[in-house]
């Protein structure tokens, strides 16, 4: 089993922009980036006109650390100083459900631990301390 922490930064529709800087000023190097748009559409969803080009996940590698980032979908809140959370990636199931279960006691579940299209269970969870926390597991492949 690994586990590993890494910081995830929630821009507000700037994240293309943000990651241009970093990859200049940090010497990073862009390891993924996909789109809102370019993700599998949910037809019971329909994705908004001004989400298409917003990024939906991409991944940067620093020297030897990961570093993540997303744009905040449309219409939700976000204040500048409270927009790094904490990814916790792990390749074990049962460690992920637990985790996530231990982290929600007095908290708040922003999203349901659930299989998405990009990991067998994730989802994410602010603690009692304010803390938010995305739980991603690897998948077995």
């Amino acid at each position: 089993m690994t586990t590993r922490l890494i910081p995830y930064l929630m821009m507000n529709g700037n994240a293309k922009e943000a990651i241009q800087f970093y990859e200049k000023a940090l010497d990073a190097k862009v390891l993924f980036t996909q789109t809102f748009g370019e993700m599998p559409e949910n037809p019971e969803f329909p994705l908004p006109t001004d989400a298409k080009e917003r990024v939906a996940h991409a991944m940067l590698k620093v020297g030897e650390t990961d570093l993540m980032f997303s744009d905040i979908f449309p219409g939700q809140p976000h204040q500048s100083g409270n927009q790094v959370t904490i990814c916790i990636s792990t390749n074990d199931l049962e460690k992920s459900k637990q985790m996530y279960e231990s982290l929600q006691q007095g908290g708040q579940v922003n999203m349901p631990l659930q299989e998405t299209h990009f990991s067998p269970a994730y989802g994410i969870v602010t603690d009692k301390f304010g803390v938010t926390f995305q739980i991603y597991t690897e998948s077995q492949q």
